[in-house]
């Protein structure tokens, strides 16, 4: 059994960074993701792949279509619950303001994680040292460069052990030895249980067991090189 299924999703919306432009509807769009595996997700400009992280994320409606996590279909699940389990780190990082610890407990002060153990500083700090970020957790986040940000972010639903990690182009501002490092740590998460679908737009680096192609509301497999 699959840890995660989309079958039949059909979703469109009118996209607001792209005036004028024909918004990206998906059809009849069914992927399966496996415990332990990394996919990455792939497709022209436009053509709806950060959409369809929301809708998996349930952070926007579909208009037909199921969602199940571990078989169980996703109405058996509050909103928070679902996100927390199937969690998006979008492409632009978003923190408060304190320190980087501070955004990295941030999780543990919501109603939904309410009585669950916070990760411990070392456990925290080894997480920052892994996406290779060189900061330590007193750091004040306003002073953090757009790509260290960024692997904060990423870093904080890591610490969260969701089932499904969901992707958005998290290492596209980073150079290589920085995206290698979030390579390691993504591979690290699946390792330990997780499915992880990734939206890239670089050379693949190997990692993948599964590539979609996303075109003209259509997904397709590709081959693993």
């Amino acid at each position: 059994m699959a840890l995660f299924e989309a079958r039949g999703l059909c979703v469109s919306y009118e996209m607001a960074d792209e005036p004028g432009g024909p918004a990206p509807r998906l059809e009849n769009i069914s992927l399966c993701l496996e415990r332990g595996r990394i996919y990455d997700l792939t497709g022209p400009s436009g053509a709806g792949k950060s959409m369809l992280l929301r809708a998996c994320a349930q952070m926007m409606a579909v208009q037909s279509g199921t969602l199940a996590l571990n078989g169980e279909d996703s109405s058996a699940f509050s909103f928070q619950e679902w996100r927390r389990r199937v969690s998006l780190v979008p492409q632009h990082a978003s923190l408060v303001k304190g320190t980087i610890r501070d955004n990295l407990l941030l999780p543990w002060t919501l109603r939904v994680n309410r009585g669950a153990q916070p990760p411990s500083d070392e456990e925290l700090q080894g997480l920052l040292d892994a996406a290779a970020l060189g900061v330590t957790l007193d750091r004040d986040a306003a002073k953090l460069s757009g790509g260290q940000a960024a692997r904060v972010a990423l870093v904080r639903t890591f610490a969260t052990k969701p089932d499904v990690l969901l992707l958005d182009e998290v290492d596209a501002a980073l150079d290589d030895a920085s995206a290698d490092a979030v390579g390691e740590l993504t591979e690290r998460m699946a390792a330990a249980g997780a499915a992880c679908l990734r939206i890239r737009h670089r050379a693949s680096d190997g990692r993948a067991a599964e590539i979609f192609r996303l075109e003209r509301g259509i997904l397709k497999r590709q081959a693993v090189a």
